[in-house]
């Protein structure tokens, strides 16, 4: 039995693209055993993965170094793995792996990772466009070919989670709602804007169909104007709910309209229908994997730009995204087959 320990990403949508990695590492070795060592925000999404046998809290946020934390975390494995693959490129998310004494320890170059990291690959960015294929890329050998194609990502979730969760919060099972998941952590670029949330929100909810918001405690203000620009149009649910519940939501919808953020992935891999709104980022990188996904980019020639704030003050790669289009692609998207 290999013993394979994970260091996960500090985000929910990078955790949800690093599944096609377990899942061939759980393919190409039946015998593995895999856990994960991960900040605990974005645990419930690892718990919703087969291939994840537990979650090990991993205390050290952002930014944080604290080595004789990490020496003693590092302490309390050893001995426990053969193998980590460490997926973040900073030099200290390796430490603990190194101080823990796992004898292989997989991952890219990085911050001058050498010896830290003593199964090192090299980055090739344009043969590897796309951020599930870098992760999937450590399964190889070092300089050999990442296998394609990939699987996408699939999170489980159990009938029993849904229901208990929908009794918790009052909510009916019938009709399905349409989930709205408004932020987006990186900044205010990757967000389409409340006022055209609200005339969607306005529009379904005059047809009799419900309108939940998730999100976390830091998109409650977007959430509220939403809620106050539609005239109460949707049910606020920003931050009052745990991400294990929020899944269980996402997966109960019939569909959900979303900016490019952690809860997109969530949607794509419970394969839950979803309309992804790009901005400032780019689904040339990070798209939703999903047949039931439908992009809407306008590929104006000042995005990609990758700022957290529209440079050019005007936002036009979100705002001259209007709800007509977004509910045009729904439409399309229900009668391919999704969950309606």
């Amino acid at each position: 039995m290999t013993r394979i320990l994970i260091v996960t990403p500090n985000w929910i949508g990078d955790c949800v693209a690093a599944q096609p990695l377990f899942m061939r590492l759980a393919q190409r070795r039946p015998d593995a055993v895999i856990d994960a060592l991960a900040p605990p925000w974005v645990a419930p999404a690892l718990q919703a993965m087969p291939q994840i046998r537990k979650v090990i809290s991993n205390p050290f946020g952002h930014g944080a170094f604290d080595p004789v934390g990490r020496w003693k975390l590092a302490r309390s494995l050893a001995g426990e793995y053969d193998e980590a693959y460490v997926l973040p490129n900073s030099w200290k998310s390796a430490l603990i792996p190194l101080f823990a004494g796992i004898p292989v320890r997989v991952g890219f170059v990085g911050e001058a990772r050498y010896g830290v990291i003593n199964r090192a690959h090299c980055l090739d960015k344009q043969a590897l466009p796309l951020q599930v294929e870098r992760y999937a890329q450590l399964a190889e050998a070092p300089g050999q070919a990442l296998q394609r194609p990939l699987p996408n990502p699939e999170l489980a979730r159990e009938p029993a989670a849904i229901a208990a969760t929908l009794a918790k919060y009052g909510l009916a099972a019938e009709p399905r709602p349409v989930v709205f998941c408004p932020g987006a952590e990186y900044g205010p670029a990757k967000r389409w804007p409340e006022k055209h949330y609200a005339e969607l929100a306005r529009r379904l909810a005059s047809q009799g169909q419900p309108v939940w918001i998730l999100g976390s405690k830091k998109d409650a203000p977007v959430s509220a104007a939403i809620v106050q620009q539609s005239g109460g149009a949707a049910l606020d649910l920003c931050g009052r709910t745990s991400l294990g519940e929020a899944i269980s939501l996402i997966a109960h919808a019939r569909y959900a309209v979303t900016n490019d953020s952690g809860l997109m992935h969530v949607a794509a891999a419970l394969g839950t229908p979803l309309v992804a709104l790009f901005g400032s980022s780019s689904p040339n990188y990070t798209p939703p994997l999903s047949e039931q996904a439908a992009v809407i980019w306008l590929k104006l020639p000042c995005s990609p730009c990758f700022k957290r704030e529209c440079p050019l003050g005007h936002l036009d790669c979100l705002n001259k995204i209007t709800p007509d289009s977004v509910e045009e692609q729904a439409r399309k998207l229900l009668a391919q087959g999704g969950h309606a």
